[in-house]
């Protein structure tokens, strides 16, 4: 059966824990985009790290070298909507993780109208009311492609409007 795969984490932890600024950041991003913990920040930031790096790489290596694989790179993101379509190798070295935080579903089912709040979109997802090309998807972090925008709605009936309370019911003291 061969030898089983190594799990790792898909984030790292920072190498100061205790930055001021870092942590202050860290906690408008939490608040912004409603995050569950910081965990789900460094896998985000983790994942910016790994298309820089990549964009680095290729920008040390000579002209010809670097054709093919800079079309890949700039597709898949480009697939993804974090960049447009004309995009350069420097386009992917400016990017920054709120732009992978708005490609996140509980981003764009707020953005689209589907939810009042980032936390009720967070909720909504995860209780599953949620989907995506008729494909109930419960996982808030979930980056969506470009194709697959389009095609978020309920999956179930929900009424999320904000209901004023009936006055034929007696007050509670």
């Amino acid at each position: 059966m061969g030898d089983p795969r190594r799990l790792r984490n898909k984030y790292e932890r920072p190498k100061k824990l205790l930055d001021l600024a870092r942590i202050q950041e860290e906690k408008s991003f939490k608040r912004d985009y409603s995050l569950k913990n910081m965990r789900e920040l460094w896998v985000s930031t983790q994942e910016l790290k790994k298309y820089r790096r990549e964009a680095r790489r290729l920008l040390s290596l000579s002209d010809e070298e670097r054709k093919s694989d800079t079309g890949k790179i700039i597709t898949k993101l480009n697939h993804l909507g974090v960049l447009p379509k004309d995009a350069k190798l420097d386009d992917i070295l400016s990017l920054t993780v709120k732009d992978i935080l708005e490609r996140r579903l509980q981003t764009l089912v707020l953005r689209k109208g589907l939810a009042r709040t980032m936390r009720q979109s967070r909720q909504l997802i995860t209780h599953g009311f949620i989907s995506v090309n008729g494909k109930v998807i419960s996982r808030p972090s979930y980056i969506l492609d470009v194709d697959e925008e389009g095609k978020i709605g309920y999956s179930k009936s929900i009424d999320i409007s904000v209901k004023a309370p009936s006055e034929s019911s007696p007050a509670k003291n």
